[in-house]
């Protein structure tokens, strides 16, 4: 079983490698010496550091008060997710997936050794609560696959849990007054591999083989494949949180696969659509795969509210009892179900083909074009097909072929929002002033849909109470709410279309 804990530090280093006095730190009433911990970790990653290159760190530790798998993300500045596993011979499974989207097929391997001496001290308030840990460490890194040896000392300061982050800016103040500066290097293993690599590899920036460096967008092509590149991105990088079920983390990733998505349709001039169509599939398929559970759930979270807006003489039978049997029912995943798709080999293989893409573009003829025509040109072809769709919903009556005209000029005006979105770097504001406009078009279609859908829901609700001999009057009233909430969607709609209509200058 592994456990997360969200980890804030700062390190330093001074000439002297000594700590100064921090009683004199605002809040602290004691410095305590917690004595010294004989700490030994080795750090795996593959052959061509792919996961240094990310700023993840995977390492078996012995020694201390948390022995065992720790794997680390990075959250911003001197803040990482730190997982944890107990200790073990080989690396646990829950483990490896999470570094699966980096690692793909390659092996893990043990790359650094670091045994570290490190001089704890707790610094307390003076009720006892323990604010900050403070570590000397004395470091001594070896470096595993051939290369040398280095050692240093350094200062950690980690806030203790549930402790202001402004905590850690009243210990730096200290610190830097007696001449301690900040750790040129974001961690000890970002600061082993530095210094024991062969003499060859000594200067980089750290980036693998796997990730050549991206340079300034020039061409229509350059800006294409930046917004490609960021989607890819995306997807690996939110892999681990989709696995951990981290809060709107499925949501993202299946964001991320609609734009790419979106651009392969819009810049069919750029990108050669032989190359690019099977992967759209694909993506398509990942989209449904990370949806299974979560359209489900929005559609329920919309019949419960409305369900817990009406008064509670309204509320005839058992309403909130058949609405979670009926969502439980139709929920058609699982978080294991989930994790499986992640690591299939469909996915895997997803995942090189979008690496593929990236590194190798299928660029055509136009790509070497100027940002401003060509991304312009594919941006406005977007905007008129949305175009065509919402005047062709508008002169429909009321009913089943609006509901379904204004479904797809929903799903066109999320793809222009897209669109706009990969050409702000190209066009800035008027591309911008598209994306917000499409933002506030897709809100107001999207309520429509998720009416039309919970009118469906709501009649299936009422077939399955009738036939159980349950009353079906609250479903009745809801649904009514419902036609209400899509008929002032409806009435709004004109007016807003001819609002983008007249701002739309891309």
């Amino acid at each position: 079983m592994a456990d997360t804990k969200r980890e804030i530090e700062r390190k330093y280093e001074s000439d002297d490698s000594g700590l100064p006095d921090l009683t004199g730190v605002a809040g602290v009433a004691a410095v305590v010496d917690k004595g010294v911990a004989h700490l030994d970790a080795t750090y795996y990653d593959t052959a061509d550091e792919r996961l240094a290159a990310s700023s993840i760190t995977l390492r078996r530790r012995t020694g201390g008060s948390d022995a065992g798998w720790h794997l680390k993300f990075p959250v911003a500045p001197g803040v990482r997710d730190e997982i944890r596993a107990p200790l073990s011979d080989s690396l646990p499974r829950a483990l490896a997936g999470l570094v699966r989207s980096r690692v793909r097929d390659a092996e893990l391997l043990p790359v650094v050794r670091l045994r570290s001496e490190r001089d704890v001290r707790d610094l307390v308030d003076a009720d006892g609560r323990v604010l900050a840990e403070v570590g000397v460490d004395a470091v001594r890194a070896e470096r595993l696959t051939g290369g040398g040896t280095a050692q240093w000392t350094e200062i950690e300061v980690e806030l203790a849990d549930g402790g202001d982050p402004a905590f850690l800016d009243k210990v730096e103040k200290r610190l830097r007054k007696a001449g301690v500066r900040p750790s040129s290097s974001a961690s000890k293993l970002a600061r082993a591999l530095a210094e024991t690599a062969p003499r060859k590899k000594r200067g980089g920036k750290g980036r693998t083989a796997r990730e050549p460096a991206a340079r300034e967008p020039v061409t229509a092509g350059d800006h294409v494949l930046a917004y490609l590149r960021a989607q890819r991105d995306a997807i690996v990088e939110l892999d681990p949180a989709v696995r951990r079920d981290v809060y709107d983390s499925v949501h993202g990733m299946r964001v991320a696969t609609r734009r790419m998505r979106s651009a392969f349709r819009s810049y069919g001039k750029v990108l050669d659509r032989a190359v690019t169509g099977p992967i759209a599939e694909e993506l398509k398929w990942l989209a449904a795969e990370l949806g299974v559970d979560r359209d489900q759930e929005v559609l329920t979270e919309r019949l419960t509210a409305a369900l817990d807006d009406l008064p509670r003489t309204l509320v005839s039978g058992p309403v909130r009892t058949r609405l979670r049997t009926w969502s439980h029912a139709r929920s058609g995943g699982s978080r294991r179900r989930l994790v499986a798709v992640l690591d299939g080999k469909r996915y895997m293989r997803l995942l090189e083909s979008l690496d593929a893409l990236v590194e190798r573009p299928p660029l055509l003829k136009a790509a070497g074009g100027k940002p401003g025509k060509v991304i312009g040109t594919a941006v406005r072809k977007d905007f008129g097909r949305l175009s065509g769709l919402v005047e062709r919903a508008l002169a429909l009556p009321p009913g089943r072929d609006r509901d379904l005209a204004l479904h797809e000029a929903r799903k066109e005006a999320k793809r222009t929002r897209y669109s706009a979105e990969s050409a702000v770097p190209a066009l800035g504001d008027p591309a911008a002033g598209l994306v917000r406009s499409m933002k506030s078009l897709q809100s107001l279609l999207g309520d429509h849909q998720d009416s039309v859908m919970a009118r469906e829901a709501l009649r299936e609700l009422a077939r399955q109470a009738h036939a159980a001999g349950e009353s079906s009057f609250t479903y009745g009233l809801l649904y009514a709410y419902e036609e209400r909430r899509a008929a002032a969607d409806e009435t709004e709609l004109p007016g807003a279309w001819a609002e983008i209509k007249a701002r739309a200058a891309v």
